[in-house]
């Protein structure tokens, strides 16, 4: 990447809409635009930081190409902090195409995926933690994995992080100090200093590596996949739970041939909701792939919420579903108690009775159950209690990984120091700690692990 280059791209989503925008970011922006629009006063007149009406004009031949609102800002106070201009014109494909080509003609290159972002790193403007926060906010499927990822961008995480890692660079501080100047005598008072700050450098980071499960819950949801055989109700729970017809319903068994995916929030919890095709033996190619799909969806579920008929009983076909979810959080749903007598689903219930299992009767037809079944996921996943308020949480996997490093490194040091050896020795391992510590922010990092990051970015961003 070179700094030195005016980029421009498209920042938003490709195909028609009331506006598009244009960003441009560099040192030629200004220039560029400059030549591009046309407005009631000169380019270099307009204020940084104002909106301005005007017209982009084509200018080798004089041609109007739309009417737009430009936003000039003047560097520093931007997202990259370079200079940046903003084309907020219609939204059609051709239009935004056709200033974008006239914007790299002027000068400009197009922008990689994540290089506006990447500036603003590179720059100073963010760190990494704050960076990659904002690939997951634009990402959020959620109010609550979007508030996680607010809060990570405004620097929660990052505070957090270069605290402990301050913490750990004064330990190395006062280590080497004490080996390059052994006159004063002074190292077993420094060895019982750094063993102490040690641990409870690595108590914090335990703490928030221990995080990540809920973490994990705000950024993706709780993966949920409604199983069963077919006709039993899946697609009719999912549409229940969604609020919207999502998924076909009708009498006709094998109608859900792939998986269907929809975010909820259920009492405060984010939740992935898959309703996945019916299993069952079956002979037909393509509901085999269906099965084949809903099985993998059961096997990376968090919880597995199986529907069972109550009009028909437990079959065969039902016993074989509850045999592979063997060591998986279940909630069962007896769905159709409405038309079922009552000693069939007391059957069901004894036949499927298992220790911390709920098992929730239910009927699709008249929305019974459904309160229950809310209940009870709450009561599986936190009680209720995914909330972002002031707890630093990780969401990331790459941070967690990192964390568990550092702290692995710190258990070395204090392990090290229980056994007697040098303060020199012991360094080695809080000078990892701190390595990892600063891949996080990005205070120490390759240029490949920055690369790959950005790489998942859109272009435009």
């Amino acid at each position: 990447m070179h700094l030195d280059e005016t980029i421009a791209a498209i920042s938003t989503p490709h195909g028609t809409g009331g506006i598009g925008i244009i960003r441009i970011s560099g040192e030629r922006t200004f220039q560029i635009a400059e030549k591009l629009f046309t407005g009631k006063k000169p380019f270099d007149e307009i204020k940084t930081h104002t909106i301005n009406y005007g017209k982009i004009v084509n200018p080798i031949n004089g041609d109007m190409i739309d009417e737009v609102l430009l936003t000039k800002m003047k560097r520093p106070h931007t997202f990259t902090r370079e200079d940046v201009v903003e084309i907020n014109c219609h939204g059609g494909a051709v239009v935004l195409l056709r200033i974008l080509e006239l914007v790299v003609k002027e000068g400009a290159r197009p922008a990689e995926p994540g290089e506006f972002t990447k500036r603003a790193f590179l720059n100073g403007r963010l760190d990494l933690s704050q960076a990659e926060a904002v690939i997951d906010l634009i990402n959020a499927k959620t109010i609550e994995g979007s508030g996680a990822a607010a809060a990570q961008l405004e620097g929660k995480l990052s505070e957090k992080i270069k605290s402990l890692r301050s913490r750990l660079i004064g330990l190395i501080a006062n280590i080497e100090v004490t080996v390059d100047y052994p006159e004063h005598d002074i190292e077993e008072i420094t060895g019982r200093e750094v063993y102490e700050n040690a641990g409870a450098i690595l108590e914090s980071l335990v703490k928030m590596a221990e995080s990540f499960d809920k973490g994990r819950i705000l950024r993706e949801g709780i993966r949920v996949v409604i199983a069963g055989k077919p006709n039993v109700g899946k697609s009719s729970l999912l549409n229940e739970l969604a609020g919207k017809n999502k998924a076909i319903v009708t009498n006709v068994p094998g109608t859900t041939r792939d998986i269907i995916e929809e975010y909820v929030s259920i009492r405060g919890i984010p939740v992935k909701l898959s309703d996945t095709a019916g299993i069952r033996k079956t002979d037909d190619p393509v509901e085999k792939i269906g099965v084949e799909k809903a099985e993998g969806a059961i096997e990376a579920a968090d919880l597995v919420i199986l529907m069972l008929d109550a009009s028909q009983g437990l079959d065969d076909d039902d016993k074989g579903i509850i045999g592979k979810l063997s060591g998986k959080k279940i909630i069962y749903i007896i769905n159709k108690t409405d038309i079922a007598d009552e000693a069939a689903v007391l059957k069901i219930e004894e036949q499927v009775k298992q220790r911390e299992q709920r098992i929730i009767r239910a009927s699709m037809l008249s929305g019974k159950g459904l309160e229950e079944l809310e209940a009870a996921i709450e009561e599986l996943f936190i009680k209720g209690n995914i909330t972002i308020n002031n707890e630093v949480l990780v969401t990331g996997v790459r941070h967690k990984n990192l964390l568990d490093m550092a702290a692995a490194s710190l258990k070395e040091a204090c392990r090290a120091y229980e056994g007697s050896m040098p303060l020199d020795m012991i360094t080695i391992d809080i000078k990892n700690a701190a390595e990892y510590l600063g891949q996080i922010t990005g205070e120490a990092v390759s240029e490949d692990v920055v690369r790959e990051i950005f790489s998942r970015f859109c272009i435009g961003k």
